[in-house]
């Protein structure tokens, strides 16, 4: 099984290094045999190579079986023209590999009620299911507007405009992946879309509903994109899965990622129709904790679980590494986004620290299990 590790900028290789670190221990455990290799993505290829997405890099995503991403971006690089950012290197990596369906878990862990914003009554045994489209809607859609200037800016302009699209089989698609994810759960699909008012989204909810015929089993229901962000922090418990565009999925699935205590503990995987895919967590590169240690590497991991049980057909591992997470969480360790004062026997870790709790706990669990 090839996978190949694409760190990034700031925390990124912090977090991927310690997800690293937990899939060596679960291959011991499970006797996988894992081939990694890793190479540069982002503001770190941009430095060496010019490019935020080099031909060597992409070349190695095609022929790996899956991918764990950290996360690429920093300040530094925001007057570069904008098909330099790093940014553009998983827009690349999405657009080239067919990485049409995100799935993006959020999950509010027993352990972290008390970490959410929400109170614990709303948000206790939480679990929704967000689709997010990536290959279409704004993020995509041509021509987009002129600039005046190539550094990504455009002083002096009077219009900038991108434009919004999907097609009918885009929409098919994911409407596909959504209600099948349904089958497996809850049997309940919410899509999220602004009919009212855009073209684009009429066409969506025309076809999703079009799509549910063949799903009798599921219940659908339509929701527009502001009321959709208005229930989530509501009642984020009548949701279950949700299916969006590329745009509204990036913002609903950040907002989400709040309810369950931290967007530290969000993974995501982005998929193509032969569930390949890319796995990464949901946060940024945070620049401003880089190298301090302190950064959550626990959506990390979890995107490691995920890569084992969507693309590399080992869901015994996946479970494995989810319950050590979870040992882990009840043994009171905590990284700084998700502690605060006064939640009795916790303790605050860093990063390595998390990492090291987490493989300790899929060797502990064997030994536990075999005794």
């Amino acid at each position: 099984m090839r996978i190949a590790i694409l760190p990034g900028d700031g925390i990124g290789t912090e977090i991927v290094g310690e997800a690293v670190r937990v899939l060596d221990a679960v291959a011991r455990v499970h006797g996988l045999k894992l081939e990694t290799e890793t190479a540069l993505v982002g503001g770190a290829a941009v430095d060496a190579h010019g490019h935020p997405l080099p031909e060597s890099t992409l070349s190695l995503a095609r022929a790996a079986d899956a991918i764990l991403f950290g996360a690429v971006g920093d300040w530094k690089y925001d007057k570069l023209e904008r098909a330099l950012r790093p940014e553009q290197a998983i827009l690349g990596l999405r657009k080239h590999l067919q990485l049409f369906a995100n799935f993006r878990p959020a999950l509010c862990y027993e352990q972290l009620t008390q970490a959410s914003s929400l109170k614990p009554e709303l948000v206790a045994g939480l679990d929704i299911l967000i689709i997010r489209e990536l290959t279409g809607d704004i993020y995509f859609g041509q021509p987009r507007g002129r600039r005046t200037a190539t550094d990504g800016h455009f002083p002096g302009a009077e219009e900038a405009f991108d434009t919004m699209r999907y097609s009918r089989p885009e929409i098919e698609r994911i409407a596909h992946v959504a209600f099948q994810a349904a089958q497996r759960r809850n049997r309940k699909v919410t899509s999220v879309d602004k009919a009212n008012v855009l073209e684009t989204f009429q066409l969506w909810k025309d076809v999703v509903t079009e799509v549910h015929a063949q799903y009798p089993d599921v219940e659908l229901e339509h929701m527009y994109v502001d009321n959709a962000a208005m229930q989530l922090v509501r009642a984020p418990k009548k949701f279950d899965v949700v299916v969006t565009g590329n745009m509204f999925g990036d913002i609903l699935s950040d907002e989400a990622a709040m309810l369950t205590g931290s967007i530290g503990m969000l993974p995501s995987a982005s998929l193509d129709a032969k569930n390949k895919g890319l796995y990464e967590p949901s946060h940024g590169s945070a620049p401003d904790i880089a190298g301090k240690g302190v950064a959550n590497p626990l959506a990390t991991i979890l995107s490691a679980a995920m890569m084992l049980r969507f693309s590399l057909d080992q869901p015994a591992a996946a479970d494995h590494i989810e319950s050590a997470v979870r040992a882990v969480l009840s043994a009171g360790l905590r990284t700084p986004d998700i502690w605060s004062e006064g939640q009795g026997a916790v303790r605050k870790v860093g990063t390595r620290e998390m990492g090291d709790a987490v493989a300790a706990a899929i060797t502990t669990t064997r030994k536990t299990t075999k005794s």
